[in-house]
């Protein structure tokens, strides 16, 4: 069971890990051991995700979604096939935290009468500093 927080658990039996070689750092255990981790995780059809994460999962994430709605997440950082599954499951997590809470709407405010009033006094100050620098009229 993967635990992202309390309203998201995914199960590990709708996850699907494929196992391939990889590239990177390990000499010839890299000729040799399927040690790059592939995870696959069908996120239209899965239960465990509630719609509302769903639905911010697709338009944040939908670029990522192949044609049948499956999330696929590699990991070849590590030279042993357990530590890049957990690396897999962890950005898992994260991507699903990411989604998991919706965004607080900015609801915009008007400015205060205080800060009006400071700001017009402000203008009418510059006003008559910059009429006291003009030279006098002369008339005639």
């Amino acid at each position: 069971m993967l635990y992202v927080n309390q309203r998201i658990r995914i199960p590990l039996t709708e996850i699907e890990f494929t196992f391939a070689r990889s590239g990177g750092p390990g000499g010839q255990n890299v000729n040799k051991v399927n040690s790059k981790a592939v995870l696959r995780w069908p996120v239209v059809a899965s239960p465990s995700l509630p719609w509302d994460v769903r639905a911010r999962f697709m338009t944040r994430y939908g670029n990522r979604l192949t044609v049948d709605g499956d999330l696929i997440i590699t990991s070849q950082k590590h030279r042993d096939q357990a530590s890049n599954v957990d690396d897999c499951l962890e950005k898992l997590k994260e991507i699903l935290l990411s989604v998991a809470v919706a965004p607080v709407i900015r609801r915009p405010t008007k400015p205060t009468l205080g800060s009006q009033i400071r700001r017009t006094e402000g203008k009418k100050a510059n006003a008559r500093k910059k009429q006291g620098r003009r030279s006098p009229d002369i008339e005639e």
